[in-house]
């Protein structure tokens, strides 16, 4: 038990030694365990930390968070790269921020002067009850009536649906029919659409 201890200090310095706090420091500098972020040595941070959609928002973005890059990057842990768009909404020209992974687009941020809503894509991401993008529509519903419509803008062949049980939370699907747009498919058809969007709504 004795030389177990001693062990176990060696082989966290050695992690601490083999990981990077994401600053970017020179070759030639010497690690410095004052300036290195020690929370890096819980298990659970060991392979990245996933972010929840929640009631309150994902993460620790949520509509107090201003809709500007700097904020943005703090609530994402800087895992993302930013980047600013403009749109036109109901003959208005709105600003929002989307995040990438290498040129996909994750998520989705829109608002005013702060967050309003945000849409994810990012299959590494899962909302409070579970669902992620891929998910079918049978493993959370049974039937459309009184959960879902159907969807409008850009999503075609798509219907939204309130997440059960929530406020804030939606969730896109989309698969294939042959029916008319506009029109909510059968229970049939919708089981297997899949999810390829979580939405969160001030």
């Amino acid at each position: 038990m004795k030389s177990l201890r001693p062990a176990l200090i060696v082989a966290t310095l050695l992690l601490a030694g083999c990981a990077s706090n994401g600053s970017q420091q020179s070759e030639s500098s010497w690690w410095n365990p004052l300036d290195w972020s020690w929370s890096t040595l819980w298990p659970g941070n060991w392979f990245g930390s996933s972010l929840i959609v929640s009631e309150q928002g994902v993460g620790a973005i949520n509509g107090t968070t201003p809709l500007q890059e700097a904020a943005l990057n703090a609530g994402l842990n800087g895992d993302y790269r930013l980047r600013q768009g403009m749109r036109s909404e109901q003959g208005e020209v709105v600003s929002f921020w989307q995040a990438l992974t290498d040129k996909e687009v994750k998520l989705t941020f829109s608002g005013k002067e702060t967050v309003g809503r945000i849409e994810v894509s990012d299959p590494a991401i899962t909302s409070a009850d579970g669902t992620r993008i891929g998910d079918v529509f049978s493993e959370r519903y049974q039937k459309a009536f009184g959960h879902c419509q159907a969807a409008t803008g850009d999503a075609t062949s798509a219907v939204l649906c309130k997440a059960p049980d929530s406020q804030h939370i939606s969730y896109l699907y989309q698969g294939k029919w042959a029916g008319p747009q506009g029109l909510i498919p059968p229970d049939d058809v919708l089981k297997n659409w899949q999810v390829s969007k979580i939405i969160w709504q001030r």
